[in-house]
């Protein structure tokens, strides 16, 4: 019998509700699985009992005929998302203790479509990294290796925790979070599936800003389905979020389908890049074949303005960051260091110098100085010029197709401590995820095979503003064509 962490989001849920095993059991099968993975560094702040009362609830719920959508599924959550009470810290040091009295609204969706959480995942410092390596309280460490080398391999970022914590089961799905690649890039890394989707689809009210015209909510989780149900679950219009979109939440699971009969997939020339590894290019050659095989007809699109994306997106995002960031002063709530005699600016300066950590402060240092009076014009205006003819080259392409295939990555996971002593060289893990964060448009990794290391490999699938379903079906498609079954071995 296959054991119960094995098991994805609707296996949960249909198994739950067909009396196969009670919440209970599979709370306290996936509290085990945390419990003993102390050395992947995932989880913040584990949350037992959060996911035990929920389970029981469940366990109620379904002796009354009352189930929920997610009832009797635990799943982690991102912590850049406000739970009330229980610590939030998005990962730095200046909000550790820092304990919410209010929900976000997207968790507070899915603890109330019967969700339960085991606990809060690590990430990168404010969401700001692509390695899980900026984090106050420790790296993440993947649970996959390569063979015969030791070495902890990197779970991707900013949202590392959830993929290491669902590739290593010890949770179905969790919620991430995507400014520049931050769901689809981790995913690809640890073999697990992830999707960003539309800019607004998701609330951002009660999630740590990063960068706000570019932060959006998204799920990950195993395979394709599972992705379709906590979407479903997290979307939706809130008014407590200016830019959250007046929608109905389409019924993204009923309606997948592999078929992709009559749909037209652009592979832009621009995403083959200079010393992209042959097998990334092969296997994104091999998933044109499998979209081929699904019914969809391939054609040749161009995006001219991608070689500027990633620098245009290092300008808008730090200095987002700068502003948002500015409310961390040791004033209201959070770390305070307020030396003998000091001032208020001093009390500023002491606060965020041990608050901070080095990536946060480099970008503060960044989008502060695009953003001062001088070189507002030269940089960030020119930056949200270029993040307008990104779109533009978005919207002529679906004039031409109606979803691209891309790779999500430029390579596969690397080891800890790499790339962390060069900025730019971690920085460019980024380049295929960025042009569609800038453009606000939904997109999603799929795993999607090995490299010659035997590590995961995905490939990413954009499609048209709202089109989610478009997204997930192409997944669909290259996810039932790669029949990705494997997994990290246990070492841990």
């Amino acid at each position: 019998m296959t054991h119960i962490t094995d098991l994805g989001v609707a296996a949960i849920r249909d198994g739950f509700r067909a009396g196969h095993f009670s919440a209970r059991e599979v709370a306290d099968a996936f509290n085990a699985n945390v419990a003993a993975a102390g050395a992947l560094n995932a989880f913040i702040v584990e949350t037992p009992d959060h996911a035990i009362a929920a389970a029981e609830q469940a366990d109620r719920d379904r002796a009354e005929g009352n189930l929920k959508p997610l009832s009797g599924v635990p799943i982690g959550m991102k912590d850049l998302f406000a739970t009330k009470g229980v610590q939030t810290t998005a990962a730095s040091h200046i909000l550790e203790g820092f304990t919410p009295q209010y929900e976000s609204t997207v968790s507070a969706k899915l603890w109330g479509a019967g969700a339960g959480m085991l606990g809060k995942l690590n990430l990168d410092q404010f969401a700001m990294g692509s390695s899980n390596e900026t984090s106050y309280f420790g790296n993440v460490i993947s649970p996959w290796r390569r063979p015969g080398d030791s070495a902890p391999l990197a779970p991707g970022g900013s949202s590392g925790g959830s993929s290491a914590a669902i590739a290593a089961r010890l949770c179905p799905a969790a919620t991430g979070t995507d400014t520049g690649g931050s769901i689809r890039q981790p995913a690809a890394f640890t073999g697990i599936s992830g999707i960003k989707p539309t800019y607004g689809r998701c609330s951002r009210w009660g999630i740590v800003a990063f960068a706000s015209s570019l932060d959006q909510a998204g799920p990950m989780a195993n395979d394709v389905r599972d992705c379709a149900i906590m979407l479903e679950n997290m979307a939706g219009f809130d008014p407590k979020d200016s830019t959250s979109l007046d929608l109905a939440v389409p019924n993204w699971e009923a309606l997948l389908s592999g078929d992709l009969t009559g749909k037209k997939i652009g592979i832009p020339k621009e995403y083959r890049v200079d010393g992209m590894p042959a097998e990334i290019d092969a296997l994104w050659e091999q998933g044109i074949q499998w979209l081929k095989d699904a019914g969809a007809e391939i054609v040749n699109v161009s995006l001219p303005h991608t070689k500027y994306a990633l620098a245009a997106y290092y300008i808008v995002a730090p200095a987002e960051a700068s502003s948002n960031l500015a409310r961390y002063d040791g004033v209201r709530y959070g770390l305070r260091e307020l030396p003998d005699g000091a001032g208020l600016q001093d009390m500023y300066a002491a606060t965020r110098a041990a608050g901070f950590g080095a990536e946060v402060k480099r970008r503060i240092m960044i989008g502060t100085y695009v953003l001062s009076a001088g070189f507002y014009d030269a940089y960030y205006t020119q930056a949200q010029k270029v993040r307008t003819l990104i779109a533009r080259d978005f919207d002529l392409a679906f004039q031409q197709c109606d979803l691209l295939l891309t790779p999500t990555a430029p390579s596969a996971a690397f080891a800890l401590g790499e790339k962390s002593a060069d900025p730019l060289a971690m920085y460019l893990n980024d380049v295929f995820t960025v042009p569609t964060s800038l453009a606000g448009l939904p997109a999603m990794s799929v795993p999607a095979g090995l490299d010659a290391q035997g590590l995961p490999l995905g490939l990413q699938i954009i499609g048209r503003a709202l089109d989610e379903q478009g997204v997930l079906n192409a997944g669909l498609a290259i996810e039932e064509r790669a029949g990705f079954t494997a997994r990290a071995g246990k070492w841990w």
